[in-house]
């Protein structure tokens, strides 16, 4: 008897099944299924996957899929690789990495609240300092000057012509 890898493709070469034929049967990657044959384990996935991976290669060929499991185990440990531990925590560091992904997510809405908000305090504060200088007699008017006013009105004339010729 050889190792692991080899005698898995012997099996498949004597049922003459095709690692083509397994992909198209298993939707497991033919990248998977070449690393399993050649004891590659670093190219596994990891974790309760690689399992799958070998039952799944084991159904399509028609061999015992937890004799195959406790070998491929077995190879596994040997070949140096670390044990990935109990399925539970795999599962665990999904639903962990999940809930940092939606906390971080939280996060940035939260300062972009922050700074929406410092924006409309800074601008009412400005439109407050404004009138009340105008009515103090700070300022002629409460809008700044006309050269401020002409340079609003020609950006937003030619924001028009610019959204004009793109909508044309």
């Amino acid at each position: 008897m050889g190792s692991f890898g080899e005698d898995l493709r012997m099996e498949r070469m004597s049922r003459g099944i095709a690692l083509e034929d397994i992909t198209a049967v298993t939707k497991i990657s033919q990248h998977h299924l070449v690393a399993l044959e050649q004891e590659r384990f670093r190219l596994l996935p990891g974790g309760i996957l690689n399992k799958g991976i070998v039952r799944g290669y084991a159904s399509a060929v028609g061999l015992d899929q937890q004799d195959w499991t406790d070998r491929f185990m077995r190879a596994y440990q040997a070949s140096g690789q670390p044990d990935d531990g109990d399925w539970t925590t795999f599962a665990s560091n999904v639903g962990k990495a999940r809930l940092q992904q939606r906390e971080a997510a939280e996060f940035r809405l939260r300062w972009l609240g922050v700074v929406l908000l410092l924006a409309l305090v800074t601008a009412l504060g400005y439109v407050a300092v404004r009138i009340y200088g105008a009515k103090a007699g700070w300022w002629p008017t409460v809008i700044p000057s006309n050269h401020v006013g002409e340079t609003v009105g020609t950006w937003v004339s030619s924001a028009r012509a610019w959204v004009g010729k793109l909508l044309a």
